[in-house]
């Protein structure tokens, strides 16, 4: 007992000697900087950053340097011209240790481009390269390099490295995901081999993944199937934990989001009828005909949203039963069809989004209801907490609608959304943007709290990428302008995974990645290829278009039986920003079109045809 009192006394007493370390952390730690060089020496520099905080920065021992670079490009060293680079204005990462003196060592420098003022991701073939990269790493992982495409040997599942798991679900969504991803690489790049993957894709799931209710006259999407042995089991209601046994709003919705993007290339009449049946499906048993908007489940045996089995599903709404329909297909549907039910139906849900989702009491919409549209505060893991990411998508959502029906409240709340998020759900000293926080302030607390852990998933960067991408090409604010490129800047240092290929799940607050449990997976019930994909088709159209006045050419394939008027419009773009400028049919120059519609007049063919649009800002 001596010997123990004597130790514990040494220790309070050593304790009480030690000074106390700047910020309270008392070890050193790994850290990461970003932020706007202010000065240099030469042995260190200053970075200000997104806080306007500043960190002055030392040049430490065997630090490297090294420029952005994109999906299948060589790594490019910058180690040698390091004195150069630190000029004042530049925008850079700075990887390294922080002591506690508060000291911070450089141990790794990324710059974003070779000058001041120059990030490599606007470059006009940024995004569509990352695209085909992207595409061939899922057509390697699932299929093979140059074998047949064959969907049955499709997995759910995929390693880090792209090799598949035992796991034999095929599920719909993740399917439907990848098609998406496919025909977005198509229309960019005009490569044969992406769209012939979307068309097996989309004829897999109408052969195995759809139900035809001749009764009802709808369809159904099947939550997938299990194949193993040569046989396949069909999974009718999810299988996913949140969502077991009902028939949820969102598994319906994305099992359209692959087949919609095929048939704006291909004009498939035979996906626009599924398309169409699926619609029926959700005005018939999802709608809420008295109050609007769309039930998140449905009990799979009665169709409808208001049954104990459902639990805690039960007469429920939700940004994804509500606000999802837009992105995932419904907006693609109206740009593929100009017709003006899908801009009714997409009016009807933006209009309850800016009449319920905004509250008062929080920086964050709400996202989950009752069917009254009292908000539910009690769901399941959500609580009173806020998805960033869902509040960033809104933004951007919010202003497509508006170049489709114009409307003030629809510029207003995204534009509020898009000043408050930054500082209340962004990382304002490392970059990138957090996952899930409490809505509400913690008592004596200024910073809203993190629910999970500080990691930063993939997809909630494309959010916040495409709504300041749009919000900065639609209003020319310089602050929504900085706001894109620092979050595309971290994606695209950080998510990148240039040894295996293809994107992260998710990277730890400082940018490295974290590889534990499903987080480790390129394919999973969560991840495939849609968000990846749509980052790089809609953040070329919107960097090219609406910010640097770069034409750019989308490739489309339309079928003998498609609509013989063909849209090219690229998005839901500003009217009277962009026009087609020129078109080629089959390789020919061809004149039949409307350049401020954006359409072609198509000719009668026996063959599938080829058409290369060419989009351009109007001076």
């Amino acid at each position: 007992m001596t010997v123990h009192s004597d130790l514990t006394a040494h220790l309070i007493a050593r304790d009480r000697r030690r000074p106390e370390p700047a910020g309270g952390v008392d070890y050193p730690f790994s850290d990461l900087v970003a932020g706007y060089v202010a000065d240099s020496d030469g042995m260190s520099f200053e970075l200000k950053t997104s806080d306007e905080r500043r960190q002055r920065i030392a040049l430490g021992h065997n630090m490297s340097a090294e420029f952005l670079r994109n999906l299948g490009e060589p790594y490019a060293d910058a180690t040698g011209q390091v004195a150069e680079l630190l000029a004042p204005g530049r925008f850079l990462y700075a990887y390294g240790i922080r002591y506690p003196s508060g000291r911070f060592e450089a141990k790794r420098l990324i710059f974003l481009g070779r000058r001041t003022g120059d990030y490599c991701f606007e470059d006009p073939h940024w995004w569509s390269r990352q695209l085909g990269e992207i595409a061939r790493f899922y057509r390697q992982a699932q299929f093979g390099g140059a074998q047949p495409v064959d969907f049955a040997d499709y997995r759910t599942v995929l390693r880090l490295g792209g090799d598949k798991s035992d796991h034999y679900v095929q599920e719909t969504d993740t399917i439907s995901r990848l098609v998406y991803g496919m025909a977005s690489a198509y229309l960019l790049t005009g490569d044969e081999d992406f769209l012939g993957v979307a068309e097996r894709g989309t004829e897999y799931l109408r052969e195995h993944m759809r139900f035809v209710d001749r009764d009802e006259d709808v369809v159904y999407w099947y939550h997938g199937i299990d194949v193993r042995g040569g046989s396949e089991r069909k999974l009718f209601t999810s299988e996913f934990g949140d969502d077991y046994e009902a028939i949820p709003a969102y598994e319906q919705i994305y099992a359209l989001v692959g087949q919609t993007q095929t048939f704006r290339v291909t004009g498939d009449r035979r996906i626009r009828d599924d398309i169409d049946a699926t619609l029926r499906l959700f005005r018939r048993f999802f709608r809420d005909p008295d109050r609007g908007g769309y039930y998140s489940h449905i009990d799979p045996v009665l169709l409808s949203p208001h049954e104990e089995s459902l639990r805690h599903n039960k007469s429920r709404k939700n940004w994804n039963s509500v606000g999802d329909h837009a992105p995932a297909y419904l907006i693609n549907l109206w740009l593929a069809t100009g017709e003006q039910r899908h801009a009714d139906m997409l009016a009807e849900t933006f209009d309850l989004i800016a009449e319920h989702f905004p509250r008062e009491d929080s920086p964050f919409v709400q996202e989950r209801f009752h069917g009254d549209w009292t908000p539910d505060r009690t769901w399941a893991w959500q609580q009173d907490r806020a998805v960033v990411g869902h509040n960033l998508k809104i933004a951007w959502n919010l202003l497509r609608m508006n170049a489709i029906r114009p409307d003030p409240k629809y510029v207003e709340l995204a534009e509020r959304l898009g000043r408050t998020m930054p500082d209340v759900g962004s990382d304002r000293r490392r970059g990138g943007w957090y996952d899930m926080v409490e809505r509400q302030l913690a008592e004596g607390e200024d910073a809203h709290r993190l629910v999970w852990h500080d990691r930063k998933a993939w997809w909630q960067q494309e959010q916040a990428i495409l709504a300041y991408l749009i919000l900065a090409g639609t209003t020319g604010d310089a602050g929504f302008r900085r706001e894109a490129r620092e979050a595309a800047a971290f994606y695209n240092s950080f998510f990148l995974d240039h040894d295996e290929g293809g994107i992260y799940f998710n990277v730890l607050a400082a940018g490295t990645p974290y590889l534990l449990g499903t987080e480790r997976l390129k394919g999973s019930h969560s991840m495939s290829m849609y968000h990846s994909s749509e980052l790089c088709f809609l953040a070329t159209v919107y960097q090219r278009l609406l910010l640097s006045g770069e034409p750019m050419t989308l490739w489309f394939r339309p079928r003998p039986d498609a609509d013989r008027v063909l849209r090219t419009a690229p998005d839901a773009l500003p009217k009277g920003r962009v026009r087609l400028s020129w078109v080629e049919v089959d390789g020919r120059p061809y004149s039949a079109f409307d350049a401020e519609e954006m359409t072609v007049r198509l000719p009668d063919t026996r063959h599938d045809l080829t058409v290369r649009a060419h989009l351009s800002t109007v001076d």
